[in-house]
C-alpha cells in the first residue's frame, strides 16, 4: 500500500457516512431544486419546509438534507447541471465523486485500495482490504482508533453499499470498469482532472481522454 500523504496525515476523516448511500433520487430532486434556486441554504430550508424526502420526523429530514447537500455542494456548477441532465451512469458516478470529495476517507480507500486492485487486474474487494486499509490509516488517525468495532463494521457496510449503488462493485463486490463518457471527462476536467482517478478507469483511458 503506497504511504500516506502529508495532506491525509494532518487531516481528520470525517466518518457519518453511516447516515444513507448513494441517495441517488434524493440528490436528483434536491440538484434540481437548487438549480431553480440558485441558493444552497434556501434549498436546504425549502426541502425540509415541504418535507420533499417524505421522511417520517423532522430529525431524520434534517440528517438527510445535511447529508445530502453537504455532498453536492462540492461539486461545480457543470456537474451539477450534468448531474441533472446526463445518464443515469454519469449521475452515479457524479454522486460517488460528490461522495469521494466529502468523504477524504472513502476518497483514500479508492485511489489506494480499489484502484490499485483494477490496476493489477485483481477486481474482486473483500472486507479484507478493508480491514488492512483501515488498520494503516489508524496509526496517523487517533479518530479511528476510537471508534467502537460494531460502528467500523457498520463504516465498511456502508461503504460496500454506496461503492454498488453507484456501480463502482458489483453485487458480488467485483470491480467495474467506468466508461467515461466526453461530458463526464470535461466536467471533471474542468474542476481537477484528479477527479477521474476515483473511478475505475485505465491510465491509458485518462490519457486519451485528457489529450
Amino acid at each position: 500500500m503506497k504511504s500516506m500523504s502529508l495532506e491525509s496525515m494532518k487531516n481528520s476523516y470525517k466518518m457519518s457516512f453511516t447516515t444513507g448511500g448513494l441517495f441517488y433520487n434524493e440528490s436528483l430532486q434536491i440538484a434540481a431544486l437548487y438549480d431553480t434556486i440558485g441558493d444552497w441554504p434556501k434549498t436546504r430550508d425549502q426541502v425540509l419546509s415541504e418535507n420533499l424526502l417524505q421522511t417520517r420526523t423532522e430529525s431524520s429530514a434534517k440528517r438527510r438534507i445535511w447529508e445530502i447537500c453537504s455532498r453536492l455542494e462540492l461539486l461545480t456548477e457543470g456537474q451539477i447541471q450534468l448531474l441533472i441532465s446526463g445518464s443515469r451512469q454519469e449521475q452515479q458516478y457524479l454522486l460517488w465523486i460528490a461522495v469521494c470529495k466529502h468523504y477524504s476517507f472513502i476518497r483514500d480507500f479508492m485511489i489506494e485500495v480499489v484502484r490499485e486492485k483494477f490496476l493489477r487486474m485483481d477486481l474482486h474487494i473483500q472486507a479484507q482490504d478493508y480491514e488492512i486499509f483501515y488498520d494503516n490509516k489508524a496509526e496517523w488517525h487517533a479518530e479511528l482508533e476510537k471508534l467502537r468495532d460494531s460502528t467500523r463494521t457498520r463504516l465498511r457496510q456502508a461503504l460496500f453499499q454506496i461503492m454498488r449503488e453507484a456501480e463502482i462493485i458489483s453485487r458480488e463486490d467485483m470491480i467495474i470498469p467506468c466508461l467515461l463518457t466526453e461530458e463526464l471527462t470535461k466536467v471533471l476536467a474542468a474542476d481537477n482532472s484528479s477527479w477521474i482517478t476515483v473511478l475505475p478507469v485505465s491510465d491509458m483511458d485518462i490519457n486519451a481522454w485528457l489529450a
